[in-house]
């Protein structure tokens, strides 16, 4: 998705205003784990400025409720509407914001993901951050039936750069990051009057959770499965070009033996014997990549060569990716003395070098006299 510039700051207010015109939508939500019907229709857009990366989502919903009001207070027990950034693209170091549509605010920081040891850092404040609801219906109000929230933010560009860590302070042409946008939708009762999330013979009942980029299961803290976004100076996206990562689908291959490496398909690697493993990963019917599992000191290292480059990428068991050349076998070279002679002799020297080279010896540094170099 192309992430086009705003011609100028936007108004957070929760109105749709003019400026959001030339922004790309994205797809109608979809279930997370790819194969369930959603409920209401969900979309979103993104802007961009030096000061801001702004959001814009429009959430179809019949019953507009939620209670509650203090800020980091954990947001999805009411329906949300959720952002999560890796604008390194990395895995690590990403952000994620949480809103209701009371826009009480979430904000956290995870060094990595949870299934990596990952720490959820809650005191990680997006202190710049401008955020604004604005509900078509009445929120609270179980007598009739709303139409929509929608959310506006504003978040601040400076704290999400940080977290590139790579010395660039701005975004410039071309620049992708990782991003996901998720909603969290209960059912609900209405007791006394009030909106409740529901229960059945006493238990509380499943959420739903709808996303852009599908996750396959309901977790979102697989950035791998986040969608990409492009940023572009143009203030339209008509005349973008967007930059397939041709490595992408053997990336994709990577993290899915990192994932089946620990849970269950390839568990049993991690405790074999075995400190070298051939895997054949296949990605379509007839179609293979040649992976490598490999123990290491600290844990495994799973890498995969790529076809048409010399290079190979390789995750381990931290789920930290890297690509690197492939190392070559450095070349041993035999060489030997010779004496020369006072003149040269053609035929002499063919057969001399002939037998050194029968003998693998590839280097010879020969001493003569000058008339010999001369005629060599």
């Amino acid at each position: 998705m192309v992430v086009t510039k705003a011609k100028e700051a936007v108004v957070i207010d929760g109105v749709i205003d003019p400026a959001w015109e030339v922004a790309q939508r994205t797809s109608e939500f979809i279930d997370i784990e790819g194969d369930k019907t959603v409920n209401y229709k969900t979309s979103a857009k993104l802007l961009w400025d030096d000061a801001y990366l702004y959001v814009l989502a429009e959430l179809e919903e019949p019953h507009i409720w939620g209670d509650l009001t203090k800020r980091d207070t954990i947001i999805y027990l009411n329906n949300d509407f959720e952002v999560f950034i890796d604008p390194s693209g990395k895995g690590e170091s990403y952000g994620e914001i949480e809103i209701n549509a009371l826009n009480t605010v979430w904000d956290l920081l995870l060094n990595k993901p949870y299934r990596s040891g990952g720490f959820a850092n809650f005191h990680w404040n997006l202190d710049g951050l401008k955020s604004a609801i604005k509900i078509e219906g009445t929120i609270n109000n179980p007598d009739d039936i709303d139409k929509k929230w929608t959310v506006e933010m504003a978040i601040p560009m400076r704290p999400l750069l940080e977290l590139k860590n790579d010395g660039r302070k701005r975004i410039k042409e071309g620049d992708q990051w990782r991003l996901n946008f998720s909603r969290v939708e209960w059912d609900h009762d209405i007791i006394d009057g009030k909106y409740r999330r529901k229960r059945v013979n006493g238990s509380l009942q499943r959420e739903y959770n709808w996303v852009w980029s599908n996750q396959k299961k309901v977790n979102m803290h697989q950035p791998e499965m986040w969608g990409v976004i492009q940023f572009t100076e143009q203030h339209s996206a008509e005349n973008v070009q967007y930059n397939e990562d041709p490595y992408m689908l053997l990336k994709q291959v990577l993290y899915a033996l990192y994932r089946e490496t620990n849970r269950v398909e390839l568990k049993s690697l991690r405790t074999s014997n075995c400190r070298e493993v051939g895997i054949r990963a296949r990605y379509a019917s007839d179609q293979f990549y040649d992976a490598v599992f490999v123990k290491t000191g600290a844990g495994y290292e799973i890498s995969i060569q790529s076809e048409n480059t010399n290079q190979l990428f390789v995750i381990n068991e931290k789920g930290e990716r890297k690509a690197q050349p492939l190392e070559v076998p450095e070349r041993f070279v035999f060489s030997t003395w010779a004496h020369g002679d006072q003149v040269m002799d053609t035929l002499k020297w063919q057969k001399k070098l002939q037998y050194y080279s029968d003998l693998g010896i590839s280097e010879v540094l020969v001493s003569g006299s000058p008339h010999f170099y001369r005629n060599w």
